[in-house]
């Protein structure tokens, strides 16, 4: 024990300033330092393996990390610290905080309303997954992983008379539909079709697309297929194109990029936040989207569906 102006203090309370306040918060900066390295840089990481894809797909989840360090670095009493957790706090902010404002578009004028969902391989009731979209009163509903077209057709023949569908995806229409083919994305079968859908305001043509899967360590298959579509999408000569359905690829995914730079982002332009699908009950990433070229988008959404493990995505255009 020391004896100091006459009050007893603790011999290692006594050394810890001059030991250890210098290093106090060091761990919370270094962290904040990586977090902000790895949310402006994520792209810099390599894809082996399909580790760059796996890294661009959470990034947006990453600004979890800045409440906690910040709450280290209360914990440790550190305004250098805290001054340090700014950093990844702007980074995340300048990235994705504009996806959380209110969408300058409006929902005045919106003349076609699309739906997508993946029903889930296996779905003991898919009548009440897509039962639960019509809700919305959308014009035009794609669907993925359709194993019995006839469990649907209950809940979407009386409201969608006409219908397109190849292997395992299918498209129910309000209007007529023209024309409807298979699409080859390189999985050695069509797993996507496009058709022209007499709508009032003239045709438009649609896709419906189930890309092919990404797991962790293997991405090639769908790299692949987003390259395929893109090839396909660049070749269409329609006016006014969009694209539904399950593409197995984040926004944030550097795969993602052939698509984007031909087409929009429903979500991106006219929703709200990050529009989750994946999995349904806690929806971590957004591999479900709606593109389009040619209209604008006024409206898009996310609908929690039952018996499904993927979130439908909605969008609104006006022509």
């Amino acid at each position: 024990m020391l004896t100091v102006t006459g009050q007893m203090v603790d011999e290692r309370a006594a050394g810890e300033p001059a030991g250890r306040r210098g290093r106090r918060g060091t761990v919370v900066i270094a962290c904040a330092v990586l977090l902000t390295v790895l949310l402006v840089g994520h792209r810099a990481v390599p894809n082996v393996q399909g580790l760059g894809s796996l890294v661009d797909s959470v990034t947006p989840l990453l600004g979890l990390g800045v409440p906690l360090l910040g709450l280290a670095a209360l914990l440790r009493r550190s305004r250098r610290a805290l001054l340090a957790v700014l950093l990844p706090a702007l980074a995340w902010a300048a990235l994705y905080g504009r996806a959380w404002l209110p969408p300058a578009a409006g929902a005045d004028g919106t003349s076609v309303r699309v739906a997508s969902q993946n029903l889930r391989a296996g779905n003991p009731d898919p009548a009440a997954t897509v039962g639960a979209l019509t809700v919305g009163a959308p014009d035009l509903i794609g669907l993925q992983e359709v194993d019995d077209d006839a469990r649907v057709a209950p809940a979407l023949a009386g409201h969608y008379p006409h219908r397109a569908a190849v292997s395992t995806v299918a498209l129910w229409s309000r209007w007529p539909i023209r024309e409807a083919h298979g699409v080859d994305t390189g999985l050695g079968w069509d797993r996507a079709l496009r058709a022209v859908v007499a709508a009032p305001q003239g045709d438009l043509t649609v896709y419906v697309v189930h890309l092919g899967s990404a797991r962790a360590g293997h991405t090639a298959t769908r790299d692949e297929t987003v390259s395929a579509l893109a090839r396909t999408v660049r070749a269409d000569p329609a006016e006014r194109l969009v694209v539904l359905g399950d593409l197995n690829t984040a926004t944030t995914d550097r795969a993602f990029a052939p698509l984007t730079r031909l087409l929009g982002d429903a979500q991106a332009e006219a929703g709200q936040g990050f529009g989750f699908t994946w999995p349904a009950e806690v929806p971590l990433t957004r591999p479900d989207h709606v593109l389009y070229r040619g209209i604008t988008p006024t409206t898009a959404g996310v609908v929690h569906t039952p018996d499904t493990d993927h979130r439908a995505v909605t969008a609104g255009f006006r022509w």
